[in-house]
């Protein structure tokens, strides 16, 4: 354990039980924010046992319990207080640290072969829950306005009650629009950058032409676009066709260029043409700056697809739903749909990531920088 780990376990441990003292100091006797005598105990053991934890070096799953019971003693003390006091905060400062730390650890110990790197998966998903609970102690123990930021337990609660309109939303957005546009607009990009490889004269006139393209403001192209398709989403998926179409062009370029000089003199010892050098070295070669660009078109894709709906669609997608709603004041609804929209972009982004190592197994990124 570090030094810096010890003084982060015994600054989270300073902050609860300071906490607790100051509390009772504005109180006599009785602390703001814990009527209940659980929570004062929950979070003068979770001090107790940060000041231990600086001391004695120990797993760093012990950090993600501290962590744990540190959340738990806050979500549970927000249904018994009104305004959070000096002992709340600081005690979510100490869950935060102590998350911190177990992210930190286990990273560590992955790297150095300590844990088994299938575990990987726990930080970013303590990362997650920390940000979950900060944002939920922070706004409800802070008593924050619901226009300016509602808790996600609120979130949820509408999650929950509008499923038909958030599925029908999801239906018209993603399915139709993003994917539609996605295809054509990597497959369209692959397709022409294999022809500018091909062609030094397509690659002087239409690599310019697409950087111009792709300089287009989003803002302007989305209302003619509607023009020219109509309302429903073709007009989000030509919109979506021309976000994506420039990264996948330049990055396929790039990747068809990445085969080094000697392997492309062995295939012309063993007389292979243009396209069995194609298939058979060049696009390996390529796949991983085709994937990094089909994993950057995932978000950017519905990015594009939901501000072009701000400019004319039928009553239903996740850009309509968050204009008339902002318009409304119903931020929580707001807030479900970018919620959705973001849970789409993440598993959209996983599953391009998930083809990619199946595809490139043999890239030395893939296999963990070994060579």
């Amino acid at each position: 354990m570090t030094a810096l780990q010890k003084l982060i376990a015994a600054a989270a441990g300073l902050a609860c039980l300071i906490g607790l003292l100051v509390d009772f100091a504005y109180t006599e006797g009785a602390p703001i924010g814990y009527p209940e005598f659980p929570l004062v105990a929950a979070f003068f053991g979770l001090g107790v046992l940060s000041l231990g934890r600086s001391l004695v070096p120990l797993s760093p799953f012990v950090d993600a319990a501290l962590a744990i019971l540190g959340a738990v003693g806050l979500v549970l003390s927000l249904d018994v207080i009104e305004t959070g006091g000096p002992g709340f905060w600081l005690a979510l400062a100490a869950g935060w640290l102590f998350a911190w730390m177990f992210a930190e650890r286990l990273s560590a110990a992955i790297a150095r072969g300590r844990i088994a790197e299938r575990l990987g998966f726990l930080v970013p998903l303590m990362f997650g829950a920390a940000i979950l609970v900060a944002w939920e102690a922070g706004t409800r123990g802070g008593n924050v306005p619901v226009v300016l930021l509602p808790p996600p337990s609120l979130i949820w609660q509408d999650i929950i009650g509008n499923l038909p309109t958030l599925a029908a939303d999801f239906q018209q957005t993603f399915l139709k629009a993003v994917l539609s546009g996605y295809t054509l607009g990597c497959g369209s990009a692959f397709l022409v950058a294999i022809a500018i490889d091909r062609s030094p004269f397509l690659k002087r006139g239409l690599l310019p032409l697409g950087n111009f393209v792709s300089a287009l403001p989003l803002i302007g192209i989305a209302p003619i676009m509607v023009m020219w398709f109509g309302f429903d989403w073709p007009s989000k998926a030509a919109v979506v066709i021309i976000m994506t179409f420039f990264p996948m062009l330049v990055n396929t370029v790039a990747g068809l260029n990445a085969s080094g000089a000697m392997e492309r003199d062995m295939m012309r010892t063993y007389a292979a043409g243009y396209w069995q050098t194609l298939f058979k070295l060049r696009l390996p070669a390529a796949a991983p700056f085709i994937f990094n660009a089909l994993k950057i078109n995932s978000t950017l894709a519905l990015i594009g697809a939901i501000v072009a709906e701000f400019f004319g669609t039928p009553i239903v997608g996740m850009g309509f739903r968050i204009s008339s709603e902002i318009g409304k004041l119903n931020v929580e609804m707001v807030w479900a749909e970018i919620a959705m929209a973001a849970l789409a972009g993440s598993v959209f982004y996983w599953v391009v990531a998930l083809v990619e190592r199946a595809v490139t197994f043999w890239h030395p990124s893939v296999r963990g920088g070994r060579a």
